[in-house]
């Protein structure tokens, strides 16, 4: 494995079969640069350590981590941004194969000097088909409410597919997301009061598209993301709306 790293691509999972399997196998035929993936769960009883295990062995970028620093989402990327040697970080989601064909825009941002990329399904062509249908709702909703009122400058800063530098990561959490992939909504919104500079990418994301049980409890998650929501309405609106860099793949 080069040990120069460029990118480390973060897998938060919870007994994914299948759709870890296949995101995998997609994963290794798209990605062209040094890189590592790295698998975290939460317990050594996972059923997902077995599929890890099996594309190790012709994979070797691939690598599991056991989580010991809070059960979820937010303790899963926290141990792996930790753990990683890349220069830059993607959160991604195992169960969403679409937006695997946005890394590549991803990177070319990056490359360009953006500092913070995330992908986007309510802009620029983007859309997302299927999960639940109030979820699809509620997050829309928000990503309006918060371009309208607060000046956010991504049309989707709460989808978990996020691309950053390593280095800026302790500046980007404050360790209060708990529910979820609140964390990537609360990076969002530190990204931008931070000042660093933003890109977004469109996808077509396709939720759970080879199957297994989605995470999502609507009161939990909703009480999650009303305090970051809050937190962007009393405070963005202060920083000024930040031009966003945007690139659109061939055919969008």
């Amino acid at each position: 494995m080069n040990d120069r790293i460029i990118l480390t691509v973060l897998l938060p999972v919870r007994n994914e079969t299948m759709n870890l399997r296949i995101m995998l196998r997609i994963l290794r035929a798209v990605l062209t640069m040094p890189h590592e993936i790295i698998v975290v769960f939460d317990s050594a009883s996972d059923t997902s350590i077995p599929v890890v295990e099996e594309a190790r062995t012709d994979y070797p970028q691939v690598r599991p981590l056991l989580n010991t620093l809070g059960r979820g989402v937010a303790g899963a990327i926290t141990a792996g941004v930790e753990a990683a040697r890349g220069e830059r970080i993607l959160i991604f989601a195992a169960d969403e194969v679409g937006p695997v064909l946005a890394i590549e825009d991803m990177m070319a941002l990056m490359d360009a000097g953006v500092e913070f990329v995330s992908v986007t399904r309510y802009a620029h062509g983007g859309r997302r088909l299927g999960g639940s249908t109030i979820g699809r709702i509620l997050s829309q909703t928000a990503n309006g409410i918060l371009g309208i009122v607060s000046g956010m400058g991504l049309s989707d800063a709460t989808t978990g597919i996020k691309m950053f530098r390593r280095g800026d990561f302790p500046r980007l959490t404050q360790g209060t997301s708990t529910i979820g992939w609140s964390i990537a909504f609360e990076m969002a919104i530190n990204a931008q009061l931070l000042g660093l500079k933003l890109g977004e990418v469109p996808t077509i994301s396709i939720d759970r598209l080879f199957g297994g049980k989605s995470s999502f409890q609507l009161v939990p998650w909703v009480i999650g993301y009303l305090g970051h929501f809050t937190l962007a309405l009393r405070r963005l609106k202060r920083s000024g709306r930040p031009q966003v860099s945007v690139r659109i793949p061939p055919g969008m």
